[in-house]
């Protein structure tokens, strides 16, 4: 059993990352992926209550990342339907390509520590998209936001979904995290940064081409992006009042949002308040994305029940011995399979006892984890996100962005590493 679906995961894999040559969307691999995974598994297993119970927490759990998803980017196309990303662009004048990437890079990197990787993954790239033009010069605008959102994610308990996991596992604290782990992560934005912006000097930048549309009042468009905006900022501040998963803060400013619009637009003539509805704005969001989605994690969550995650996890554990090495490889793991799994993997493997809170492995596991997705599209939800929205080629990605980023990843783990040694 374990190697049928060993192996129908890497033939899924493969052909999501050779989606453009076959000519067939990732998102159908995907869900074809995860259906055979476990039927095999439900077949082979033969305990049909343990399955059931175990495929609704998967659901579960894959419908929270989903929720927030489809909420955040419907925000954003509310948004953007009142021109109200004109707020920022307005204030941007460069036309120096290099300029613009390190502007992009570390306002993704703070505003991902403050948001999380996902939703500052896409609130950028939708403003990128009112920047640049050419999409060839977008994909690697888009392709920065991912390494630095996953950058920013990894030195907060907000940031990313693991530090969030082990934040409340009580495996790391709020501000040993942020003193330890930020300039690991700032390395690990630099480098690529430097690499990338290197290879585009002496390029400017293409406009994108105005849309006609009708003028949306001032007070209109400063009223739906700072809410909008707001809501976003808020829902980690929601977290940590009620304890609820973020998906339901998400669903709640969405809920104020479109309450809101309602009433600004309540008498205007139908043809003039339909583009600017809610109503419209979730026919725009790229359903596809979120399908994938939902396979691709649907597919890593039944390696996870079928033990195959904490297998790799013990069998590392014996082949290599030492502790930084084993977290730097799961990092480089993570870039290939979902961090979420690969992180509880570890947590179940490291015990609290004899792993205290804010010990070096807890550290540096935030950091690698959170970090090595970068290395590969497919390895983070923003890198997936953007994959979606921008319609990111695997190997383009793999050619052209994942050497630098893997440069970054490791000296940024080099960096932690002599920073431990020299502390202790």
């Amino acid at each position: 059993m374990l190697i049928a679906i060993a192996a129908i995961f890497v033939l899924a894999y493969a052909a999501i990352a050779l989606e453009h040559p076959l000519r067939v969307n990732k998102s159908a691999t995907a869900l074809l992926g995860a259906g055979l995974l476990w039927t095999i598994y439900a077949i082979a297993t033969g305990d049909h209550a343990l399955v059931g119970r175990q495929l609704d927490e998967s659901v579960a759990s894959t419908a929270q990342i989903v929720f927030f998803l489809i909420g955040a980017m419907t925000i954003v196309e509310v948004i953007d339907a009142h021109d109200g990303f004109e707020v920022i662009t307005s204030l941007i004048r460069t036309t120096s390509q290099i300029t613009l990437i390190w502007l992009i890079g570390f306002v993704t990197f703070f505003l991902s520590a403050i948001l999380d990787n996902l939703t500052t993954t896409i609130v950028m790239i939708s403003l990128i998209q009112k920047l640049v033009g050419a999409r060839d010069d977008r994909l690697v605008f888009a392709a920065i936001i991912v390494i630095a959102a996953n950058a920013g994610g990894a030195w907060t308990v907000i940031g990313d979904v693991t530090t969030t996991m082990l934040w409340i596992g009580g495996q790391i604290s709020p501000l040993r995290i942020m003193a330890s782990v930020f300039p690991a992560s700032l390395v690990n934005l630099l480098l690529p940064l430097a690499v990338i912006s290197y290879s585009r000097r002496g390029k400017s930048i293409a406009p994108p081409r105005k849309e006609d549309r009708d003028a949306i009042a001032r007070f209109e468009r400063n009223l739906m992006f700072y809410l909008g905006l707001g809501t976003l900022i808020a829902v980690p501040a929601f977290k940590a009042v009620t304890h609820l998963a973020p998906f339901m803060g998400i669903l709640f400013g969405l809920g104020v949002l479109w309450l809101v619009g309602e009433i600004v637009h309540r008498h205007k003539d139908e043809h003039v308040r339909q583009p600017l509805t809610l109503v419209h704005a979730l026919t725009r969001i790229d359903m596809s994305s979120v399908v994938f989605f939902v396979g691709i994690l649907l597919a890593v969550a039944c390696l996870e029940h079928a033990g195959l995650l904490s297998m790799l996890a013990r069998w590392l554990d014996a082949a290599i011995g030492r502790q930084d090495v084993i977290v730097v490889v799961l990092g480089l793991l993570s870039a290939v399979i979902d961090n979420v799994p690969l992180v509880a993997a570890t947590m179940g493997m490291y015990d609290l006892a004899h792993y205290p809170p804010d010990s070096f492995i807890w550290e540096f596991i935030a950091y690698c984890a959170g970090t090595g997705g970068s290395i590969l599209i497919i390895g983070s939800a923003a890198g997936v996100a953007a994959m979606g929205l921008e319609r990111i080629e695997f190997l383009w990605y793999a050619r052209r962005i994942a050497p630098p980023a893997l440069a970054g990843y490791l000296a940024g783990a080099a960096v932690y590493v002599a920073q431990h040694a020299a502390l202790h």
